[in-house]
């Protein structure tokens, strides 16, 4: 399997473990504040991850480029938060949406950091997926608010996070990078949580086990995917998560799915056609 090919299907499982975590987030989201389903995340993280640390740690986890994976828990853990919250204010496919304006900002990021090139059918591809989005938003319909601005610029962190993840894949395992995102992610979350701390029950525990479970396996397998290919080119198989949030919102939450909003369905997986099409084509 080529490697775009294989980082395309690794972003399409990352994303549906995504949406699996903005659902156990929204499940929770009533009774806990997000400052503290952040630390919960990165701790139960660790826990999630203990075999392999046991197993391989003293081998694979000394690294000479700590200031990097601090940088990338202190973006992720600030975009996590913004994320986080929109979620749990926002209907399922809205959030969703809105944590996949990051393609519009990684090629951008990764051009001015990485020097990596766009090519017209990507920005072509771009410009498919946001029409896709902006369907499914329609945005003239609802009101600004707080949540979409949070969610917005969760989107931006979250990009930049996502090109600090790439200027690492020459020295530094998925595992690596996760652990320590969740080590560093964890110190970072304790200051906000301590300050707005309400103890879990046995109940949300469990839910947020299951949180730190699909979010650590989204990371893993997000962080292999941009081992293989140029974030850029990447960018819109994000856009998966938007159909499936959409989806699950419909079905569980009865959040409203109409013409428009299946249109953008359809255009977001066009724009995602328009990127294989052209690889295959080269």
């Amino acid at each position: 399997m080529k490697p775009l090919t294989l980082g395309a299907l690794l972003i399409v499982l990352s994303e549906i473990c995504l949406v699996g975590s903005g659902m156990i987030i929204r499940q929770v989201s009533s009774d806990l504040p997000t400052e503290v389903i952040v630390l919960m995340r990165n701790l139960l993280s660790l826990v999630w991850m203990l075999p392999w640390i046991l197993r391989r740690g003293r081998r694979e986890l000394p690294t000479r480029r700590l200031h990097l994976h601090f940088s990338r828990a202190l973006i992720g853990v600030a975009a996590m938060s913004c994320l986080f919250y929109s979620w749990a204010h926002l209907p399922l496919g809205q959030a969703a949406m809105l944590k996949q304006t990051a393609p519009f900002f990684l090629p951008l990021i990764a051009l001015w950091w990485l020097k990596e090139p766009i090519s017209n059918r990507v920005k072509v591809a771009i410009l498919v997926g946001f029409i896709g989005v902006a369907l499914i938003l329609q945005p003239g319909k609802g009101v600004l608010h707080l949540a979409i601005l949070v969610g917005l610029l969760g989107a931006m962190l979250g990009a930049l996070a996502k090109v600090t993840i790439r200027s690492m894949r020459g020295s530094e395992s998925p595992q690596k990078i996760v652990f320590y995102f969740a080590f560093f992610g964890s110190l970072l979350a304790a200051i906000p949580a301590s300050i707005n701390w309400v103890t879990p029950s046995a109940e949300h525990l469990i839910w947020l086990f299951g949180l730190a479970a699909t979010s650590t396996l989204a990371q893993l397998l997000l962080t292999r995917a941009y081992g293989l290919a140029p974030a850029g080119q990447l960018g819109p198989f994000t856009y998966a998560s938007v159909i499936f949030a959409t989806l699950m919102g419909w079905w569980i939450w009865q959040e409203a799915v109409n013409l428009l909003t299946f249109a953008g369905i359809a255009v977001v997986c066009l724009a995602a056609v328009i990127m294989l099409r052209g690889k295959a084509a080269t």
